[in-house]
């Protein structure tokens, strides 16, 4: 009656604005029939917990267990939210130490009968403690306890052993009821299912809500907990009958949950979605086994990098995607691929999909016109390692001899589409960024000039539309002879060194920019005032070449060599 929002805050107890995040347009069907029967749920168990505590005397140390209990209690229903609405690190040193309080007191006040039950308990609590002491100093942004899968699974664990040990605490002592042990054994069951079913559930709205109805199960076991206190013996056990309608209770809940996750074919599958977590890699086919290929081929058709759409929208399940895929690979041009990707609903059907997309789908196809996507990383890193090196050995220093105190020849690579050029400049100079801008408006703003200029950064262009070119810098003392012969352009221009640096950025390991070698400094006197030679000049087979030459010199002028 009162909206989809309201429905949300009933069933869910959270305030109407939550729903806005996962309505999208209203609640199907399906969705609201589940919040229906999980409302029905958290109502039969929300009456467990506000049963009345059971009448008897405690000890000091009882009754403080109790009251914390029934904090703990207050926190799951109600002070959760207040609460949350605190800095993080404020939400869990509270829980941090309420639960430090209940977990000594849990030593103390169950009678465990063994010692070395006691202390297995208390490492057990020592543990789980320890957990939410490492949550709290990540909150903190200080060092934490450990870190990594081994770690927080070790965390996880032990939180399982813990509460295993408290339910045989429980049974041993003797006052706590079958059915109180069973809801400890039920949000074991809950707690160790409750990832697992949020991750298969793929967007689906039924399973989270339905885990978080049972999840009230560990609430009521800890009310139970508080509520049988102040018995001295175990309580009787329930009539035959209500033992078997918890039996069928237990097996519902273990049951159905697993037996929800078993669709038709023809549902949607969405095991993978862009944000999952193994999504975030891009391995190369050559690194994935057959199995894997289809997992990446379905974080790519998912993903959402740059705000882009998807290939696929999420209601196309997985294997509806992987035989779009396959059909894609045996298109012919991007016109086939537009018409497959508008029949699948597409929000970009326009775009097609890339060869080193679908090679993970089909390698076989893709690998026989573009075999390089085949490779692994090792064998890329390897290919490029030699494809730079060859491109380095056609390099020549075009002054064989007339040797510099430093310097270097190596292929420079640029960027395929209309990069300006190269730069000479003193990369650790505080201003780096911004001179290396303004030589590069420089050359923009005159596309007669070759050489942008501006303090501690030269920006060199190129004169024919290549991709690379050969450079070869080299530093003197002093001025150099001139020789302009068989070059067709030689400028000289001004360049400050602050730092004691002048170099050519190198492109380095993974790098699709810059020089093909480490090329070295070239302020051979320190900081100061330099003067920057360049000679250019193209060949017959449309090769380019360049000469830098830097050596000290006060000279703020510019100077045409040879136009």
């Amino acid at each position: 009656m009162l909206g989809d929002a309201w429905l949300w805050a009933a069933v869910e107890w959270s305030p109407p604005a939550y729903a806005e995040f996962y309505m999208r347009g209203g609640f199907d069907t399906p969705t609201t029939v589940v919040l229906l029967v999980a409302a029905l749920v958290k109502a039969a168990l929300l009456w467990l917990i506000l049963r009345a505590p059971a009448p008897g005397p405690l000890n000091r140390r009882a009754k403080a267990l109790r009251r914390l209990l029934y904090l703990a209690v207050a926190y799951s229903l109600v002070l959760w939210f207040p609460i949350a609405l605190l800095p993080d690190a404020v939400n869990m040193a509270f829980q941090l130490a309420l639960w430090t309080a209940i977990d000594v007191l849990y030593l103390l006040v169950i009678r465990w009968r063994s010692r070395m039950l006691r202390a297995a308990a208390g490492a057990m609590f020592a543990v789980e403690l320890a957990g939410m002491a490492n949550v709290l100093l990540d909150d903190l942004d200080l060092p934490e306890l450990g870190s990594g899968g081994v770690f927080e699974l070790g965390l996880m664990l032990s939180g399982v052993a813990a509460t295993i040990i408290t339910i045989v605490g429980q049974r041993r002592d003797g006052r706590w009821s079958r059915g109180t042990q069973v809801a400890g054994l039920l949000s074991l069951g809950v707690y160790t299912q409750a990832m697992p079913f949020n991750v298969l559930s793929g967007g689906n709205m039924a399973l989270p809500i339905m885990m978080d109805a049972v999840g009230l199960v560990s609430t009521v076991w800890i009310a139970a907990t508080a509520r049988e206190l102040p018995a001295e013996d175990r309580l009787a056990d329930p009539p035959a009958a209500r033992q078997r309608v918890i039996r069928v209770a237990v097996a519902a809940v273990t049951v159905l949950p697993i037996i929800a996750l078993i669709q038709p074919e023809q549902a949607a599958h969405l095991t993978y979605t862009g944000r999952s977590m193994g999504c975030y890699d891009r391995p190369s086919v050559g690194d994935l086994k057959p199995a894997e290929r289809d997992a990446a081929f379905l974080c790519r058709a998912r993903s959402r990098d740059g705000g882009v759409p998807p290939m696929f929208p999420d209601s196309v399940p997985d294997q509806a995607i992987l035989a779009y895929g396959r059909a894609l690979c045996r298109t012919e041009d991007r016109d086939e691929q537009k018409a497959i990707l508008t029949r699948a609903g597409s929000a970009r059907p326009a775009w097609g999909v890339d060869p080193w997309d679908l090679v993970y789908v089909c390698p076989e196809i893709v690998g026989a016109t573009n075999p390089e996507l085949l490779r692994s990383t090792t064998e890329t890193e390897a290919a490029n390692a030699a494809y730079i090196a060859e491109k380095n050995a056609k390099c020549r220093d075009p002054w064989p001899r007339t040797k510099g105190v430093v310097q270097g020849t190596a292929n420079y690579f640029l960027f395929v589409d209309g990069d300006p050029g190269y730069l000479v400049q003193d990369p650790k100079d505080a201003a780096a960024q911004e001179t290396a801008e303004q030589a590069m408006d420089k050359v923009y703003d005159d596309d007669s000039n070759l050489i942008g200029v501006a303090g501690s950064a030269v920006l060199i262009g190129h004169v024919e539309d290549v991709s690379d070119l050969c450079l070869t810098v080299k530093a003197f003392r002093t001025a150099p002879p001139q020789r302009t012969a068989g070059w067709d352009q030689v400028s000289e221009v001004p360049i400050v060194s602050r730092s004691g640096r002048l170099t050519v950025p190198y492109m380095g390991e993974g790098g699709e920019v810059g020089a093909g070698a480490p090329m070295p400094n070239l302020a051979i006197a320190g900081k100061g005032r330099y003067r920057l030679r360049v000679y250019v000049r193209v060949d017959d087979a449309g090769e380019e070449q360049h000469l830098v030459v830097v050596f000290p010199g006060a000279s703020k002028k510019r100077l045409e060599l040879k136009p």
